[in-house]
């Protein structure tokens, strides 16, 4: 039930399982059948990085290196030990000065695990638009006790380790949300950066995904004109404004129909006003039919 991939190896080959989606410059990458997956690499490979997505959360823990990362219109500059909280469906790619190793932990985990709360901290970081956890020496401390101890059951076959792992990743999921959900981070303005017009438009467009979102109605709420705001926003996000809306209303129908939801009461709750258009794209992005339940 649980299981790691510690070498690059493994990590690389996951993710060139991508499949693409229905939009050119974003890719869903990965794939998880298990609860969870740990991850622990160190690497100095030149190559260019995308924006891609994934259908599971992920946790970065930053080790080495010199980087930052791109998640959903803002860029986070790192620092040792810094987590980064990558949603379902968040639209992310790393920036990396390769003139540097770049080291970290990453854990993929389905969004439908067993315990469901342990998974709060990712829809907190969605209502927040915010998704760093900077932590003081001490709150280090617990964490750098825990993952190495999390990479050991992974790697022995001894009495219990399947139950060891599940602890320790337990104890791991719940300490990161204590420290998000009650705010324990160090909060450093200098930590990230974003455009806030861009940052205000995301917000907008995910809580009204059931609207009638068009650009020209965006760029007259937001003050842009047009042609400015649809370039900003792809500078911004590596989207277009229509894929973005696209892509957010799909995992919004996913989200229905897991929970039971009929397809066509899925389609119109999530914003699309034709069902064959929404079939297309739904087949297109998740390489199923939204008939064909998960």
């Amino acid at each position: 039930m649980y299981s790691t991939g510690i070498q690059k190896q493994q990590y690389e080959k996951e993710g060139k399982k991508a499949m693409s989606s229905s939009f050119q410059s974003q890719e869903k990458t990965g794939y998880l059948n298990e609860d969870f997956r740990l991850f622990h690499i160190k690497d100095q490979i030149q190559k260019d990085y995308h924006y891609h997505y994934h259908d599971f959360h992920k946790i970065i823990i930053f080790l080495s290196g010199k980087v930052s990362y791109h998640i959903e219109g803002k860029n986070y500059h790192l620092s040792p030990w810094d987590i980064l909280l990558v949603s379902r469906g968040a639209i992310h790619k790393p920036e990396i000065d390769f003139s540097l190793p770049y080291e970290r932990f990453i854990l993929w985990i389905r969004k439908d695990i067993q315990y469901a709360e342990l998974n709060t901290c990712f829809q907190k970081a969605n209502d927040r638009s915010f998704s760093l956890i900077r932590l003081d020496s001490r709150l280090q401390e617990r964490i750098k006790d825990i993952l190495p101890e999390l990479e050991r059951s992974f790697r022995e076959k001894k009495f219990g380790d399947s139950l060891l792992r599940k602890a320790l990743f337990t104890q791991f999921l719940v300490y990161v949300n204590r420290i998000f959900l009650e705010k324990q981070y160090i909060t450093d303005q200098k930590s990230y950066s974003s455009d806030s017009r861009i940052e205000g438009l995301l917000r907008y467009i995910n809580l009204h995904l059931t609207d009638e979102l068009s650009i020209d109605s965006l760029s007259e709420r937001f003050f842009f004109s047009k042609y400015h705001l649809m370039r900003k926003f792809k500078e911004e996000t590596g989207y277009t404004i229509h894929s973005y809306i696209v892509s957010k209303r799909l995992f919004l129908a996913r989200s229905l129909l897991s929970q039971g939801a009929p397809v066509m009461k899925a389609a119109s709750q999530s914003g699309f006003r034709d069902y064959t258009a929404f079939v297309r794209a739904y087949k297109k992005q998740f390489g199923a039919p939204p008939s064909q339940r998960f």
